[in-house]
């Protein structure tokens, strides 16, 4: 197996329950036990830190004066299980319904739903939606503010209905948001699925490890090449019965391109030699599209509080009770909304928290003064880019290629976003806490200057997808059963199989798939 990320943990971990098979699990970054990881408000010290994440520079935007961005991405047992804002949101289901509509068989909303429920262990019991006994825990905020409660109540007054749980009957409307945690302390993939597994006999998970390419035998997949830490000359590891890619909306379709399956005449022309003509490799990336937002606010925030019996009693909370500002998730309460009719599910995700943070080049720190705010987020976008080699060296980082504003409806829908979270803080549930808004501020709403701020401050969420798409099309990489199609033994599950994106954070998705995926491998193997 290629990749310790959010899925590879789930597929290692379910295909280790059967002691006949034996799993070999390799990751590129180290452990994910540091503090930074574990601990929830640590995060924003891990997403800056090259030992991770990998930290991408994606190439000059079009749409955007060039901007270039940074993505992120998982370097450590976990994935970006491991080091993100920890949102569990699973969707709309008329996402994965779309997505069998597709061709991807077996993937609409019914059929992935026991999937979803045997991954969770819900803090507030199963249902006929929800899981109550699987091996990731879910649970509910553990940390108040009453700026959260007023944002909430703000909310439906300006007309968002509210839902007492997105992930469950009602996947549209407002609520607090539900945390990827453990008694307040993150709970990564490797967490909960490893965990336990690390005792058995049958998995060795090998860390700190590049895998440059898998190794064919005519058009059957039977081993990895990789390099280790202080290794001068690549080694090779046999696969008896299948490989598995779980790198990554991004790492997984270099490493097939590298392997030989993609374009034909771009591989040829890079000094690969094609296995398998696989156009769409790489191709359909989809990412949300964010603006951050902040206000001043009167009243305390999760920052402003200072001073060491504060401080000690906030880590005092977090140690003994596993509550308070130390397990603070990205946001606090969300909205998903349609701002237009049109639209089949939520266009738009709308989030707050009670506290700011300050992001710079390469660190982002809690705010010491009374702000608060969030982030809009934009989920079906229009815009597609794709990965591509930068070189034949498997350690060259791969080419980003996204116009992330390159549809105007894209920036319609943003804009509309921007002014409903602003109708939300001058709601009366509200009203009294605000001060001012900064980012927009009163001028941008005031002029015809959205448009152009949308433009300046737009940022990817760190959600990439389909870049290995599945489906039956000439674009498919990979089909329903997640068998890269074109050659034998291999398996892609990861990210990079939505055919499109999910209305919501990704991390809760990609726990399916591997859930699914491992389901799909095992039934293969059986046959």
């Amino acid at each position: 197996m290629v990749g310790g990320g959010t899925a590879g943990c789930v597929v290692a971990g379910r295909l280790s329950e059967d002691p006949s098979l034996s799993v070999l699990l390799i990751e590129a970054g180290g452990s994910e036990r540091h503090p930074f990881s574990r601990i929830p408000a640590a995060s924003g010290a891990a997403v800056f830190s090259p030992r991770f994440n990998w930290l991408y520079e994606a190439e000059p935007d079009p749409s955007r004066a060039g901007k270039v961005d940074t993505w992120w991405s998982g370097l450590c047992l976990g994935g970006g299980s491991a080091i993100n804002g920890m949102m569990f949101v699973r969707g709309h289901p008329n996402d994965y319904d779309r997505w069998s509509e597709l061709g991807c068989n077996g993937w609409d909303y019914e059929s992935v739903l026991p999937c979803f429920k045997r991954l969770e262990c819900n803090r507030r019991g199963g249902d006929d939606w929800r899981g109550g006994e699987g091996p990731h825990s879910v649970e509910d905020l553990h940390v108040d503010s009453p700026l959260t409660l007023a944002w909430l109540m703000a909310a439906q007054e300006a007309g968002i209905p509210r839902s007492h749980d997105l992930n469950g009957a009602n996947h549209e409307g407002v609520d607090l948001v539900q945390v990827a945690q453990r008694r307040g302390w993150r709970e990564s993939a490797a967490q909960a699925y490893l965990r336990p597994a690390r005792k058995r006999a049958n998995l060795q998970i090998q860390l700190n490890t590049r895998v440059t390419r898998v190794l064919f035998d005519g058009r059957r997949a039977n081993s990895v090449e990789f390099i280790k830490d202080g290794d001068t000359q690549p080694r090779k590891a046999l696969a008896r019965s299948a490989v598995i890619i779980s790198a990554g909306a991004i790492a997984s379709p270099k490493l097939l391109q590298l392997s030989g399956i993609g374009d034909a005449q771009v591989l040829n022309r890079m000094g690969i030699d094609c296995i398998a003509d696989a156009p769409g490799t790489g191709k359909n990336l989809q990412e949300h599209t964010g603006i951050r937002y902040s206000f001043d606010v009167n009243g305390e925030t999760l920052g402003s509080r200072t001073g060491l019996l504060h401080n000690l009693g906030q880590l005092f909370q977090f140690l003994v009770n596993g509550k308070g500002l130390l397990t603070t998730p990205i946001a606090h309460v969300h909205a998903f909304i349609r701002t237009r009719e049109k639209y089949r599910t939520p266009n738009i995700q709308v989030t707050m928290a009670p506290f700011h943070i300050d992001i710079g080049d390469n660190s982002a720190t809690l705010s010491k003064e009374k702000i608060a705010g969030g982030a809009v987020g934009l989920m079906q976008t229009r815009s597609r880019g794709e990965i591509t080699l930068r070189s034949p060296d498997p350690l060259a980082p791969p080419r980003i290629h996204y116009p992330m504003l390159d549809s105007e409806e894209d920036i319609e829908q943003l804009i509309d976003a921007c002014r409903l979270a602003r109708r939300i803080t001058e709601q009366p549930a509200f009203a009294g806490y605000l001060s001012r808004w900064r980012h927009p501020d009163d001028e941008m709403f005031a002029g015809d200057q959205l448009r152009d701020f949308v433009k300046d401050a737009a940022f990817p969420m760190y959600h990439p997808v389909g870049t290995c798409r599945m489906g039956h099309n000439a674009q498919a990489v990979v089909g329903p059963d997640l068998k890269v199609r074109g050659v034998d033994g291999l398996w892609v599950i990861d990210a990079s199989v939505m055919p499109t994106l999910v209305t919501g954070n990704t991390n809760a998705t990609v726990l399916m798939i591997g859930e699914k995926g491992a389901d799909l491998v095992k039934s293969a193997l059986a046959g």
